[in-house]
């Protein structure tokens, strides 16, 4: 079973003893969510028109840069988008830039196909589908959307398919984004709201792609594949250029005090985006510990036991928490 942050519940049955509220710095979602707007109670009785759902495909696009709606579908979150494609369009030998999302081996592996997980941009031209997360999770890693493109290119040429999970490319990573390339051949790019806009229940997500892998996709998920809340919350949300902003501004100022304050407790940081960091210690399990003590969880990570996640902290007592926390790890050498 793949291990994703968000446990909440484990870490009070762990640490029964840890303070209240407890404090979620395990994922990477935005801590300073878009405010809901008032919400229509046909939202909740009726079911989604299509109409409706065209709305949410345009005001997607626009968001996106993309052409046009018909070159967007929409799900109920990118994890389903994640989970559906392999049987969508199935292929023989997918290779994976890793490491990252465990998700995308995970389901492929489960669909019958050979993954191979890669280090670098070029091994992704074997296979029939190449998976990359832009910039990646948890390691920050980034490719400029030139770079993107070109690999499409060559795997098109081949007949293959590129997947970009891009769950990351928002704010100070936007112009990352390869979706405005689309409908180029072969791109598969994936758009996550609930991430970006802090409203990760609302489960939200897009695919943006060639028309005609729009229509495969719209199909096998069948008729309203999101619901009318989603809808009307996403639609006011992607027009608002002073949210975006503001928020950007927000999430760059709480990024660099958390590097300063990792720095200060003995972290070294090794990369990250507008939504986490990720930092290295040689004791990073106690470090956890301590957290953990105190009400507070953070993505740890079996393959690299000296690594942590932390998501930005959501308001001052969460910052003044996390700070005591840290001052008690030990530190009985120096990097």
């Amino acid at each position: 079973m793949i291990r994703h942050g968000g446990q909440l519940s484990a870490l009070r049955r762990r640490y029964p003893e840890a303070p209240e509220p407890l404090i979620d710095l395990s994922t990477g979602i935005n801590p300073f969510p878009y405010k809901l707007p008032p919400i229509p109670e046909t939202a909740y009785t009726r079911l989604p028109e299509e109409t409706h759902i065209r709305d949410l495909r345009e005001a997607a696009a626009t968001a996106y840069g993309t052409q046009g709606p018909e070159l967007v579908a929409a799900a109920a979150g990118t994890q389903l988008l994640i989970s559906s494609l392999p049987r969508i369009f199935p292929a023989a030998r997918v290779s994976v830039l890793a490491p990252t999302y465990a998700e995308h081996a995970a389901v492929w592996v489960s669909s019958g196909a050979g993954v191979a997980e890669v280090s670098t941009l070029a091994a992704l031209e074997d296979g029939d589908v190449a998976v990359l997360c832009n910039p990646n999770n948890p390691d920050g890693r980034a490719f400029e959307a030139g770079a993107i493109g070109e690999l499409a290119a060559r795997k098109a040429g081949r007949g293959g398919r590129l997947i970009v999970d891009e769950a990351f490319a928002e704010f100070a990573e936007a112009g990352l984004s390869a979706a405005p390339l689309v409908p180029q051949p072969g791109l598969m790019v994936l758009r996550s709201f609930g991430k970006a806009y802090g409203l990760a229940g609302l489960r939200l997500g897009f695919l943006v792609a060639e028309e005609r892998v729009v229509e495969r996709v719209a199909r096998a998920l069948g008729p309203w594949p999101v619901s009318g809340v989603a809808i009307h919350v996403a639609c006011r949300a992607f027009v608002d250029s002073d949210w975006r902003r503001e928020t950007g501004e927000l999430l760059a100022r709480a990024g660099a005090r958390l590097d300063v304050l990792l720095a200060r407790y003995g972290l070294e940081a090794v990369g990250g985006t507008s939504l986490f960091r990720l930092a290295c210690h040689r004791n990073a399990p106690a470090v956890a510990d301590a957290l953990g003590r105190a009400g507070i969880l953070v993505r740890g990570f079996d393959e690299r036991p000296d690594w942590l996640r932390f998501a930005l902290p959501a308001d001052e007592d969460a910052w003044s928490r996390l700070e005591a926390a840290l001052a008690r790890v030990p530190r009985p050498c120096q990097w």
